[in-house]
């Protein structure tokens, strides 16, 4: 089996995998689903933004719709997340609770630089269009 032909869905499965997860983070600020181990105080302004780019921006990539420039967004979402609530409580992500909000960074950094994969809205447009580069 050679896996290297495998490496385009891959890049699909991981785009999907991390949109699904992302996606939970959105649906529990407005929705409560799944409810939160310890329910929070009402939605500010930042978490309110915060929550539009975790359900539409995770919508967004789960679909493989604007891949590059939402995966972009997420990332930079992320850092700034980072070191705005994690990177304050101490230098170590696993000692500060963000190891997730940097791990999200980088595979949202990296579908920027490699695009979503050929199971992806955009792969399906390029495709139409006669475009050979399908991420």
């Amino acid at each position: 089996m050679e896996f290297a032909t495998w490496a385009p869905r891959m890049l699909s499965v991981l785009r999907i995998m991390a949109a699904l997860l992302f996606i939970q983070h959105g649906t529990q600020k407005f929705f409560d689903f799944p409810p939160p181990a310890t329910p929070g105080s009402s939605l500010t302004t930042l978490l309110v933004g915060q929550g539009f780019l975790e359900l539409v921006g995770g919508l967004l990539l789960l679909s493989g719709f604007y891949t590059r420039t939402v995966a972009f967004i997420l990332s930079g979402d992320m850092a700034v997340a980072y070191f705005m609530r994690h990177a304050p409580r101490s230098f170590f992500p696993v000692l500060n609770g963000g190891d997730l909000a940097v791990l999200f960074c980088f595979v949202f950094f990296y579908i920027f630089v490699a695009g979503g994969g050929v199971w992806s809205v955009d792969a399906q447009l390029a495709s139409k269009r006669g475009l050979t580069s399908a991420t």
